[in-house]
């Protein structure tokens, strides 16, 4: 992996940081893993900043700017470091030298597509789980964001050396999946000519379940038409939830999402996995029987202490004990999801799922779960995912015939185009309510996110595109060096901190933060460009001026290719020539 301009001067850091240590200044075993290096926020303090006197002046025993003022000198010994300045209570900042940017730039065209690519995640297998929507029912705009979040953060893990597994627990075993095959049934009696009228409440009503009920009446022709529900409703229920499954999976690729695992709640109960994860807990102290505390405030008429099988959440950071069973002695979906990650968790060395925010309120109690069964040897991270409002013009969307009771992702996808889709999913973080306005996504003006960074690529294919036809081409990177002028040079430095991004959003679960410096790259870009509008000397193509030229137009590449590069990370087509 091509090391970026933030490995190279952190590790000038660590070097600095080394001398002090063999001079006794540090001590040995003083811990680095707070001390960062990343670019200050205002630009006019420097290129780089680093924390690493406020981080190791206690170890050092020491007052940070004091540290500072020691490690000042050798950072000073660094290449192309033209000036080292201590601010505030003790930041480091560093100015670099012109051809310190330079040589990004080139391994920037080394690298192509894969600049930021890294491989600090090699060797961490990484089980993410992401949509499990219920399988009762085509694909929904309120699943979109997730979807497109769980995927594009599946990119980034595996773009930054981890080793990934993409999975979709398919909830096929509680009583929404025998509503669903009660629902089928309805439309298989219609399949044989029976007027329906009206879908009774609590059915599922979109059209989408007519050709599972023409299937079987087709198969089976009426002779399950007045059979008991005993007779039926297993058999309804599989072919129903399978049928389901492949309409979920069609639509997910309208988005360009493919899983590589789709696990059944079913198959874990008949597997035993429950039980097993159960008798785990029992046998680590975790599990016991006992009554749970009677609900805060007025109590139901009908509420009585009843003996459950407890785990011991409370232990493992949650507000109470959760039961594992019923008091029927069935199995509660808590004990199922505990069962679940226990599956996950025997093959991956961090799980992460990605769910809605009607979800919130388990959190606690599955990563209580997750430590006590694992013995905290597996992190889980919980991504909460906020709702998608949708609106037309500014007028919220209505709902769709097809599906009954809600807009299909497929739908929407069919309007504005995956692509537009999956940025716009990421325009926001995921635990802030998103707005998506069908107008807005389609507006080609530099209000609209997702355009105004196609945009910015499509120009830059553009210029090389029209410089060729002129017989001018991009520089060579030695003949760059002074060449690009004071915002040419912000802009490198800004595209050159794409690699650092990249670590950032995978190590955070972030993925936003990619589209987020898309955005203000873009921008930059943008705003360089339209310097030319006002003055022709600032053009990027200058037929009078070849070396110029040539050095903006490599500019212009690079930058290019670090926004093609984000994209495909977030599942976008990057736009082509204009």
């Amino acid at each position: 992996m091509t090391q970026s301009i933030f490995d190279l001067y952190a590790a000038e850091v660590n070097r600095a940081i080394d001398a002090l240590v063999d001079a006794g200044t540090i001590p040995e075993d003083a811990g680095r893993r707070a001390v960062t290096l990343e670019p200050p926020r205002d630009s006019s303090h420097g290129d780089l900043s680093t924390n690493a006197a406020m981080v190791l002046a206690k170890p050092a025993r020491s007052n940070p700017r004091a540290l500072a003022e020691a490690l000042k000198p050798e950072l000073e010994k660094s290449a192309h470091v033209t000036a080292v300045e201590i601010a505030g209570p003790g930041f480091i900042n560093l100015r670099l030298a012109d051809a310190a940017w330079i040589a990004e730039l080139a391994r920037m065209e080394e690298a192509g597509r894969a600049y930021g690519k890294a491989s600090f995640g090699s060797g961490t297998r990484v089980n993410i789980e992401y949509v499990s929507a219920n399988p009762t029912g085509p694909m929904h705009m309120g699943h979109c964001r997730g979807a497109v979040v769980g995927d594009a953060l599946a990119s980034l893990l595996a773009f930054t050396g981890h080793e990934v597994t993409k999975e979709y627990y398919v909830n096929d075993a509680g009583g929404q999946v025998d509503t669903l095959a009660r629902s089928v049934h309805l439309r298989y009696r219609e399949a044989l000519g029976e007027i329906i009228g009206d879908i009774p409440e609590g059915l599922y009503p979109g059209d989408y379940l007519k050709p599972i009920g023409h299937v079987l009446a087709e198969e089976f022709g009426d002779r399950f038409r007045d059979a008991s529900e005993e007779d039926w409703l297993v058999l309804f229920r599989q072919r129903a939830v399978a049928a389901m499954l492949e309409l979920i999976k069609a639509d997910l690729a309208f988005l360009g999402i493919h899983h590589d695992l789709f696990s059944s709640e079913w198959d874990l109960h008949q597997a035993g996995a429950v039980e097993r994860a159960e008798q785990t807990l029992r046998s680590k102290g975790h599990v016991y029987e006992g009554m749970l505390e009677p609900p805060k405030g007025e109590l139901p008429d009908d509420w009585e202490p009843v003996e459950l099988t407890l785990f011991r959440a409370s232990q493992f950071g949650d507000d109470v004990d959760r039961p594992l069973k019923k008091s029927d002695g069935s199995w509660t979906y808590f004990g199922a999801d505990a069962a679940y990650h226990l599956q996950k968790a025997e093959t991956a060395d961090v799980l992460i799922d990605i769910w809605g925010a009607d979800h919130a309120g388990t959190v606690k109690r599955i990563k209580a779960a997750v430590e006590a069964l694992t013995e905290g040897k597996v992190p889980l991270d919980i991504v909460i995912i906020q709702m998608v409002r949708l609106f037309r013009a500014g007028e919220p969307v209505k709902m769709s015939k097809r599906s009954g009771n809600f807009v299909t992702l497929a739908e929407v996808v069919e309007e504005v185009g995956k692509d537009a889709v999956r940025f716009m999913m990421l325009t926001r973080r995921a635990d802030a309510p998103l707005d998506f306005d069908f107008a807005k996504v389609k507006e080609q003006s530099k209000d609209n996110p997702v355009f105004y960074v196609q945009y910015a690529h499509a120009r830059i294919q553009s210029l090389l595109r029209k410089a060729g036809e002129g017989g001018m081409a991009p520089a060579e990177i030695g003949a760059l060096e002074g060449q690009l002028d004071e915002t040419e040079m912000a802009l490198l430095k800004l595209a050159a901190q794409f690699p650092r991004i990249v670590r950032l959003a995978a190590e955070a679960h972030e993925p936003h933060r990619v589209v987020f410096f898309l955005e203000s790259l873009a921008a930059a870009f943008h705003a360089n460009y339209n310097r030319g509008n006002d003055d022709p000397a600032l053009r990027v193509i200058r037929p009078d001026a070849a070396d110029v030229t040539g050095a903006r137009l490599a500019l212009c590449r690079a930058v290019g290719t670090v926004i093609a590069s984000g994209l495909t990370l977030m599942g976008v087509e990057p736009a082509a020539d204009m």
